[in-house]
C-alpha cells in the first residue's frame, strides 16, 4: 500500500530540490563583483534622495488601501460579465446594487478628502 505513495514522494523531493539546486548552482557560477554604484538603491535612474527608511504620510497608505479596495471590487465584474446571459434581469439588478454601493463608497471617500494627495 505504501508503494502507491512513492511517486508522490518522488514528486515532492524533485519539487523541493529543483529550486534549491538552481540557487546553489547559480551562486557558484555567477560573477561576484560588488561596486558602490551597484549597491545603491535604484529609483528609476534618478539618484535617491534621503534615507530609504523615511516615514511616509498616513495619507499615502490610505490612498493605497483605497486603490486596492476599489481595484479588487472591480475584479468581481468579470465573472458577472461572463455569465451575464444566464443571470438575466436578477443578475443585472444585483450588479446595479453592487455598483451603487461602490459609487456611494467612492463619493463618501471623495467628500471626506481621502483622495487628496496634499
Amino acid at each position: 500500500m505504501l508503494a502507491n505513495y512513492v511517486p508522490i514522494l518522488i514528486f515532492i523531493l524533485v519539487a523541493l530540490s529543483l529550486p534549491v539546486v538552481g540557487l546553489v548552482v547559480g551562486k557558484l557560477i555567477r560573477p561576484y563583483r560588488p561596486h558602490a554604484t551597484k549597491l545603491m538603491p535604484y529609483e528609476c535612474g534618478v539618484d535617491p534622495e534621503g534615507d530609504a527608511r523615511d516615514r511616509f504620510s498616513n495619507r499615502f497608505y490610505i490612498i493605497a488601501i483605497l486603490f486596492v479596495v476599489f481595484d479588487v471590487e472591480t475584479v468581481f465584474l468579470f465573472p458577472w460579465a461572463i455569465i451575464y446571459d444566464d443571470l438575466a434581469l436578477f443578475g443585472f439588478i444585483e450588479m446595479l446594487v453592487f455598483l451603487g454601493i461602490l459609487v456611494v463608497g467612492y463619493f463618501y471617500v471623495w467628500k471626506k478628502g481621502a483622495l487628496e494627495w496634499v
